[in-house]
C-alpha cells in the first residue's frame, strides 16, 4: 500500500509523464523540487532503528521539468549514494536506485540535490525493513547500492512478491540474464524443491534457485556489467545443481574469476551444497578500478550452471555533524525565519559536495565528528530574531548576519561562544543593550554592532578591545554612549542611577507635600485666632461676653467658697 507524501518534504506534485518501464503501474505521480524551494530537499520517515532496504523510483513531465530529463544528486543519512547521469530515463535499469542501510537515529533521512540541471524529482520512496544480518560484509558504518541483481534463466524480471518470497526480504527486483549473457547459455528450470533455499538471513526466493543459465560442456560463461570506477564491490552468488544430469561430485567444476581476478577455484556446487537441489550461497569483496565488471565462469569439468548473482557498490557513510549542532542550526532556522530558498534542510556538512548555504564546517580528528566553524547569512533578506540557542555553537569561530532586518536584542548567550573571533551583527534592528557577557569573548578581535538600534552604556571591556589591536564598531546607535566615539553618557545615566534618582525625587516630593500640610494647618489655626481676639475686641462683644462669662462662673461656683473671678475680668 502506498501512502501519500504530502506531509513529509516540502516541494509541489505533478503527474508523471515519462516513466520507466520497470516502475510500478500504479505510480503516476511525482514530487518535484525547485530552485524556490532551496537546494536540497528532504525526506524523514520515522522507523524503528535497524537495517532496512531503500527504493527509489525516478520519472519526470511537463509540468515539472517541461519533459525534459533532469539530473540531480541524493544523499541518505548525509551520505551521497547515487547521481542520476543523462539517459536514465531511457534505460530501465537506471531509473530506480536501492539501497541497503542502518538507521539509528529513528529516521530515514533521504535528500535530493540540485545540481542545476532541472529540479529534482521522485516517483516513489519504499523504506521496508531486513534482517540486521542480511547481506553482512563485517562492516556496519557503510551503505550497499544495488548495481545488478539477476535470476538466471527467468524467462522475466519480476518483484519478490511475484515469487511469493519472505517479506523480509525486502522485495527485491530480480532481473532476467537474457540480454546479459551474449546468448551463450540455455536456460533449465525445476519445479522440484531447492533446500536451503530461502534460508536466513538474506531470504533469496526460492525460485531463483529453480532457474538457471547452464552451458555446454567446456564453455566458459561472462557477464558484463557497468559499474562505478575506483570503488569496491560486494559480489553474492548463488548455486544449486538443478540439471538431473549431474548428480554427484567433481561432474562440474570450475573458477570464477571478477575482472580476471580468480576468486574461487574449482568450485564444485554439489561438492559445497553436499548434494543436489541444494543451495550454496558465495561471497566475494574486492576493489574495482574501471567502468566495467566482468564476471567470468571457467570450466574445469563439466559446463557451467549459475543461479543468481548480487552485486553491490559499497559506499562508506560518511561522518556526520555533531548533533548538538545540527539542532542549534535547525532552531535558528525558525527563529531567524530563513527563506525556503537557503534550504538547509538534511544535514550541515555532508554530502561535503553539497553543504548548506552559509555554514562553514570543520572536521574534528579527535571526536570523528564534523563541527560548524563559520556562519555567513550577510543581506538574506533575514527578518527574525537572534536564538538563545546559538550557544550550542561551541566551535563557531565566525558569526556573520549583517545586513538583514534582525530585530530583538542580542542574547546573552552570545557569551558562551567561547571561540568567536569575529562577530558582525551590523546593518539590523537590534534593540536593547549590549550584553555584559560579550566582554568574556577573550578571542574576539572583529566586533561589528553598527547601524542597529542599541542602548545604554557599552560595557567597559569591549571599549578597551581596540586598545589591544580588535576591531569595533558600535557607531549609528544614537542610544549608545560611553566609550570614545559616541556621547558621553553623562546625559543618558545607567539603570541603576536612574533608578535612584527616581526614588529620590518621589521621597523630596513627599516629604515637601507633608511638610506643606503641616505649615497650611498651622496657618489655619493663627488665622481662626486673630479672628477671635479681633472680635473680643468690639464693644457689644466685650459686654456680652463679660456677663455671659460671669454667668458661666457662677453656676458652678462651688459652695463655701470665696468667688472666683478670672484675670481677664478684674479689670472691670
Amino acid at each position: 500500500m502506498w501512502s501519500k507524501d504530502e506531509f513529509y518534504s516540502g516541494g509541489s506534485a505533478a503527474n508523471a509523464s515519462v516513466r520507466s518501464g520497470v516502475t510500478p503501474v500504479e505510480l503516476m505521480t511525482l514530487r518535484y523540487f525547485q530552485i524556490t524551494d532551496g537546494p536540497e530537499n528532504c525526506y524523514n520517515v520515522t522507523v524503528p532503528n535497524g537495517h532496512y532496504v531503500i527504493r527509489l523510483y525516478f520519472a519526470y513531465g511537463q509540468f515539472d521539468n517541461s519533459n525534459k530529463e533532469p539530473l540531480f544528486d541524493i544523499s541518505l543519512e548525509g551520505t551521497l549514494v547515487h547521481s542520476l547521469k543523462q539517459g536514465w530515463s531511457s534505460t530501465p535499469d537506471l531509473s530506480y536506485a536501492e539501497f541497503r542501510a542502518f538507521i539509528s537515529d529513528g529516521a530515514a533521512t533521504i535528500c535530493f540535490h540540485s545540481t542545476g540541471h532541472g529540479n529534482p524529482s521522485v516517483l516513489s520512496i519504499e523504506v521496508l525493513q531486513i534482517l540486521n544480518d542480511a547481506y553482512d560484509i563485517g562492516q556496519k558504518s557503510t551503505i550497499l547500492k544495488t548495481v545488478q541483481r539477476v535470476s538466471c534463466g527467468s524467462k522475466d524480471s519480476k518483484f519478490g512478491v511475484e515469487y511469493s518470497a519472505n517479506a523480509w526480504g525486502g522485495d527485491r527486483f530480480w532481473a532476467t540474464d537474457k540480454d546479459l549473457d551474449m546468448g551463450l547459455s540455455r536456460t533449465i528450470t525445476t519445479t522440484r524443491s531447492v533446500q536451503h533455499a530461502s534460508d536466513a538471513p538474506n531470504l533469496v526466493p526460492e525460485a531463483v534457485f529453480q532457474s538457471a543459465s547452464e552451458t555446454p560442456v567446456g564453455s566458459p560463461l561472462t557477464y558484463f556489467l557497468d559499474v562505478e570506477p575506483n570503488q569496491n564491490y560486494s559480489i553474492w552468488f548463488y548455486f544449486a545443481e538443478i540439471d538431473p544430469a549431474i548428480t554427484g561430485k567433481e561432474q562440474r567444476v570450475f573458477d570464477i574469476l571478477v575482472n580476471n581476478i580468480p576468486i574461487f577455484s574449482e568450485f564444485d556446487i554439489i561438492g559445497k551444497a553436499g548434494r543436489p537441489f541444494t543451495g550454496v550461497t558465495l561471497k566475494s569483496f574486492l576493489p574495482i578500478d574501471g567502468k566495467v565488471l566482468t564476471l567470468r565462469f571457467d570450466p574445469r569439468q563439466g559446463g557451467i550452471l549459475i543461479n543468481g548473482f548480487e552485486i553491490f557498490q559499497v559506499i562508506q557513510t560518511e561522518f556526520t555533524t555533531m548533533e548538538t549542532e545540527v539542532w542549534a542550526l535547525q532552531t535558528m532556522k525558525k527563529s531567524l525565519g530563513l527563506p525556503p530558498r537557503l534550504g538547509w534542510n538534511g544535514d550541515p556538512c555532508v554530502p561535503q559536495v553539497h553543504p548548506w548555504n552559509g555554514v562553514d564546517c570543520h572536521f574534528d580528528n579527535e571526536k570523528g565528528t564534523w563541527i560548524i566553524d563559520g556562519l555567513d547569512l550577510d543581506n538574506q533578506g533575514i527578518k527574525g530574531f537572534l536564538s538563545n540557542d546559538m550557544a550550542l555553537l561551541q566551535n563557531l569561530q565566525s558569526l556573520n548576519l549583517s545586513g538583514n532586518s534582525i530585530s530583538g536584542s542580542i542574547p546573552s548567550n552570545v557569551g558562551k561562544l567561547s571561540n568567536l573571533v569575529v562577530l558582525d551583527l551590523s546593518f539590523n534592528q537590534l534593540n536593547g543593550s549590549i550584553p555584559e557577557s560579550l566582554g568574556s569573548l577573550t578571542h574576539l578581535r572583529k566586533l561589528f554592532l553598527n547601524s542597529n538600534l542599541l542602548s545604554g552604556e557599552v560595557p567597559t571591556v569591549l571599549g578597551a578591545g581596540p586598545i589591544h589591536g580588535a576591531s569595533f564598531n558600535f557607531s549609528d546607535n544614537p542610544g549608545l554612549c560611553g566609550i570614545p566615539g559616541l556621547r558621553s553618557c553623562s546625559g543618558a545615566l545607567a539603570k541603576g542611577s536612574i533608578t535612584a534618582i527616581v526614588v529620590t525625587i518621589i521621597l523630596v516630593v513627599f516629604i515637601g507635600g507633608l511638610c506643606g500640610f503641616v505649615i497650611y494647618k498651622r496657618r489655619q489655626n493663627i488665622a481662626r485666632a486673630q479672628k477671635l481676639s479681633t472680635a473680643r475686641e468690639a464693644p457689644y462683644a466685650k459686654s456680652r461676653t463679660g456677663n455671659a462669662a460671669l454667668k458661666d462662673l457662677q453656676m458652678v461656683k462651688p459652695p463655701g467658697r470665696e468667688r472666683y473671678v478670672p484675670h481677664y475680668m478684674q479689670h472691670t
